[in-house]
C-alpha cells in the first residue's frame, strides 16, 4: 500500500510540474487538470499555476470552478468542490493529520473535505482535515478553518469564526 500511495504521489508531482512549468492555454491546463484528477472538468473550469497536489485522483470539481495561483490542495483524504466555486490565491486545503502521541506520530488519518456549491475562499484561507463549508459560504483571507462554515456564513480568523451570513 505503501508503495503505490508513493508511485502515485510521484504521478501527480510529474503532472503538477507540467501544469506549472510551461506556458500554457487554459485548454492544456483543463487537460492536464482532468489527466491529474482523473476526471472531466467543464469547458468553464479556470486555474492560474502554480498549483500543487499529493494524489490528484481524490479530487472531484463541479462546473464553473476558479482555482486562483498558488493552492495547495492535500487531497489524499479526498477533496470535493462543489459548482460555482472560487478559490483565492494560496490556498490550502488539508485532508490528512497526524496522531497527537509523538509515539504515534507517523500515524495519518485522512478525513474529507466538502466545498459546497457558490462558495468563496479568500487568499491564503487553510481549511483543515473533515471540514465542510457548506452552500455560499465565504471564507475570509487567511482564514483557518477548523471547524464546519454553515450555509451563506461569512467566516474570517484563526480560528475561524461566523462573523455575519451572506443573507440576513
Amino acid at each position: 500500500m505503501h508503495l503505490h500511495m508513493h508511485e502515485e504521489a510521484e504521478r501527480a508531482r510529474r503532472i503538477c510540474a507540467k501544469i506549472n512549468n510551461f506556458p500554457h492555454t487554459m485548454s492544456e491546463i483543463r487537460e492536464l487538470f482532468c489527466e491529474l484528477t482523473g476526471e472531466e472538468v467543464g469547458e468553464n473550469f479556470g486555474l492560474f499555476p502554480p498549483f500543487y497536489a499529493d494524489y490528484g485522483q481524490n479530487i472531484t470539481v463541479g462546473k464553473n470552478v476558479f482555482i486562483n495561483s498558488g493552492c495547495c490542495f492535500q487531497d489524499q483524504g479526498g477533496i470535493e468542490i462543489g459548482d460555482d466555486v472560487l478559490i483565492g490565491q494560496q490556498v490550502v486545503i488539508a485532508t490528512l493529520n497526524h496522531d497527537l502521541d509523538p509515539e504515534k506520530r507517523k500515524n495519518m488519518f485522512p478525513a474529507p473535505v466538502k466545498i459546497g456549491k457558490n462558495v468563496w475562499i479568500g487568499a491564503h484561507a487553510t481549511i483543515l482535515p473533515g471540514i465542510t463549508v457548506g452552500e455560499g459560504a465565504v471564507v475570509g483571507a487567511g482564514a483557518v478553518v477548523t471547524k464546519d462554515v454553515p450555509p451563506y456564513a461569512i467566516v474570517a480568523g484563526v480560528p475561524a469564526k461566523i462573523i455575519k451570513f451572506v443573507k440576513e
